[in-house]
């Protein structure tokens, strides 16, 4: 089963953790030399951050590139900073919660009843669209894909709020499960050296 095989993959890889400012960070490192770093808040198990990178062709560490969380900040001078703060373009993010997957489209302006949202299980993704031909996007769930776990399309829902569209999927009873036990696995690293996970995950 697809879902026990990733919970044995994280259980097998390397873990390193720390306790900082509030958060439980945690280091993986897999067999196949990909690492995975995330966070969780210690006062409710959300997770807060999750990022991964692979060796590049000529074995140096590649970027990191985040799959919950805001995204890594670039590195751009102040001013190109405020350029790209104050763009209209929309901005696609996901924030998970404790039941379900959550994105986060900023700067749509549209109402609710303008979007709609298709699954393509074939496909295994996610298609956001607007009436007005003002918005497209894709989207896959990389959890679901690691388990392979169907897509839903009753397990999807949106709402609109201050210019932002808000999706949410239900996590499936097997994820919960799983997100559980991994969550006892890791509040039993919390004793692990801070030099380890520090410099892991910079």
């Amino acid at each position: 089963m697809a879902v026990q095989s990733w919970i044995d993959q994280l259980k097998a890889s390397k873990k390193t953790a720390i306790i900082s400012d509030g958060k439980r960070k945690v280091h993986y490192l897999f067999s196949d030399v990909k690492e995975m770093a995330e966070e969780y808040d210690m006062k409710t198990d959300e997770l807060i951050l999750r990022k991964w990178r692979s060796k590049t062709t000529l074995g140096g560490h590649g970027a990191w590139q985040v799959e919950v969380g805001n995204p890594l900040p670039s590195p751009l001078s102040v001013e190109q900073d405020t350029i790209k703060e104050n763009s209209s373009n929309p901005v696609f993010l996901r924030n998970d919660t404790k039941t379900s997957f959550q994105w986060r489209v900023r700067n749509l302006p549209y109402p609710k009843e303008v979007y709609s949202l298709t699954i393509e299980p074939v496909e295994r993704i996610c298609i956001i669209r607007t009436s007005n031909k003002k918005y497209y996007k894709k989207f896959t769930i990389p959890d679901l894909d690691r388990c392979q776990l169907p897509l839903e399309a009753s397990a999807i829902s949106h709402t609109h709020a201050n210019n932002t569209l808000i999706i949410s999927y239900k996590k499936p009873k097997e994820l919960l499960s799983l997100e559980q036990e991994m969550m006892r696995e890791l509040k039993k690293l919390k004793g692990t050296n801070e030099g380890d996970i520090d410099c892991k995950t910079q």
